[in-house]
């Protein structure tokens, strides 16, 4: 068997391994959705009619408003399950197993992050059926401004990803796991999700405006409610990219170096 072949084999093997996982253990993921769902429920049906006057309309407006930047705050809650999960197997003696095993080596970590994907586009599907269940509706974006949404969520989560990846691999433990991947939930908290940069103080807008979650936000916006993308669009890919290059590397920088 070619190379190519068996590591396709053997990452299908470690994709079903950690889908079935997902599937007996569902409780990580749903704890993790409930935040981006209340938050939904909370802006919207509390803050809603206030921050949608701000907007220059209502509670339907900021409904339109809000949605893209808590899809995306959903595939950053669901990657820390990723994290959570790379660390039990890291500390629980499976790797270590593997090790001995006639398998090829990235096969562990490619299964991680293709199953971790596939939870968040699960995950953001969800998510968005609620968003239209109170009210969200994307009229004016076309097929193609769907696809390439699609295309961006994806994208944004394989980045996302191996970012978490790397964060269980170099903690300690799941706990430790779980609090190093934090920042992949508290950043959309600080971009443009809920409310416009320009609402925000003049020394906080770099902050919120210098970050991967922002330009991804506006990109998503942009296709799912017809408006115009701007420079955005080019930000968010160098963005994902740049953080799936650097997860990548550091992922398997970090488990090549552990002792075989």
């Amino acid at each position: 068997m070619s190379t190519m072949s068996l590591a396709v084999r053997d990452s299908s093997t470690m994709l079903r391994r950690n889908l079935l996982h997902a599937r007996r253990y569902p409780s990580l993921t749903l704890n993790l959705l409930l935040t981006p769902i209340m938050l939904l429920l909370l802006f919207v049906y509390i803050f809603g009619d206030a921050l949608g006057a701000g907007l220059g309309g209502g509670r339907a407006e900021y409904i339109a408003y809000i949605v893209p930047g808590l899809l995306l705050m959903t595939v950053g809650s669901t990657v820390i399950g990723t994290a959570v999960s790379v660390a039990n197997d890291m500390n629980e003696g499976i790797i270590a197993r593997f090790r001995t095993m006639a398998i090829h080596r990235g096969s562990v970590l490619v299964g991680h992050v293709i199953g971790s994907v596939i939870q968040s586009v699960l995950s953001v599907v969800l998510v968005g059926a609620v968003a239209v269940a109170i009210g969200f509706r994307s009229v004016d974006a076309t097929a193609l401004d769907w696809l390439a949404a699609f295309g961006l969520l994806v994208l944004f989560a394989l980045a996302l990803t191996w970012i978490a990846v790397g964060m269980g691999l170099v903690s300690p433990n799941a706990e430790a796991a779980s609090n190093n991947a934090m920042p992949l939930i508290l950043l959309p908290l600080i971009s443009s999700a809920f409310v416009p940069i320009e609402s925000m103080p003049g020394w906080f807008q770099p902050i919120a405006e210098y970050q991967p979650f922002t330009p991804a936000i506006e990109t998503l916006r942009g296709l799912l409610l017809g408006g115009e993308i701007g420079h955005n669009g080019w930000l968010t890919v160098a963005w994902s990219v740049g953080l799936a290059v650097l997860g990548y590397f550091w992922a398997t920088a970090k488990f090549n170096s552990d002792p075989k």
